[in-house]
């Protein structure tokens, strides 16, 4: 869409928390905004990308919606928009959690995003793209971002930890990378938290403790218990994995 010039004025990325959304709306600013853009290559090193990636460029807003949800804030961001960008070719919105801005905000930015400004972009990141409402969907461009495959998550785990000089076997990252169900924040969180514990060399034994997670061999004892009909043994089992 970049390299065609068909960018959209209004774009929704949603998908479960921890998959990018946020990150690659930054770089969707980096890759409109770059000296040598639109460019879906962004060179990283004018002043408009080391301003992105650090969080102040001046015609890259970002809202978090949680805090800056009611109508008076979309207000305040239509009489913004109303004036190009200081420097750079586009102005760009992103607002993150936009399913808690309230119903009357979103119908103060209808009309921007009915009739915007060439110069504006607004991408909008959500975990929860249902309470969109259908008027401001309908005008956007929706993407949605799945779970990170699990052999991805894992060999990116094992790089961080070789970078850290963190002794983990392949066992102790799948556990850590199941922890965080598809999500990379939930587990580096999960990462970060096993090496606070653990120290520098991670044993599979203390990361499945503390993560409350179980191995097979619990499993196993579950289908023995019932061949053997005992249900004593059942209730101890539920009481050991509790």
């Amino acid at each position: 869409a970049i390299e065609s010039r068909r960018i959209a004025h209004g774009y929704i990325f949603s998908g479960q928390r921890g998959t990018g959304k946020t990150t690659v709306a930054r770089i969707l600013a980096r890759c409109l905004n770059c000296v040598q853009g639109p460019t879906p290559a962004p060179c990283g090193v004018c002043s408009s990308c080391v301003e992105i990636s650090a969080g102040n460029a001046v015609d890259v807003i970002e809202i978090d919606a949680a805090s800056n949800r009611g109508i008076n804030e979309m207000r305040e961001i239509r009489e913004n928009v109303r004036y190009h960008p200081s420097r750079d070719r586009y102005k760009i919105f992103i607002i993150d959690e936009a399913h808690q801005i309230t119903k009357e905000a979103f119908n103060a930015l209808l009309k921007t995003l009915e009739e915007p400004p060439e110069w504006v972009v607004f991408i909008l990141c959500t975990t929860e793209a249902n309470e969109i409402p259908s008027t401001i969907a309908s005008r956007c461009q929706h993407f949605t971002f799945r779970s990170v495959d699990f052999a991805e998550l894992v060999a990116r785990m094992r790089y961080i930890a070789e970078q850290e000089g963190i002794e983990a076997s392949d066992e102790v990252l799948s556990v850590i990378a199941q922890a965080g169900e598809g999500s990379v924040r939930d587990s580096l969180s999960a990462l970060d938290q096993a090496i606070a514990c653990c120290g520098r060399t991670l044993d599979v034994q203390n990361i499945r403790s503390l993560l409350g997670v179980f191995d097979l061999t619990s499993l196993e004892t579950v289908p023995a218990a019932i061949c053997e009909e005992n249900s004593g043994r059942m209730l101890e089992i539920v009481g050991e994995l509790e």
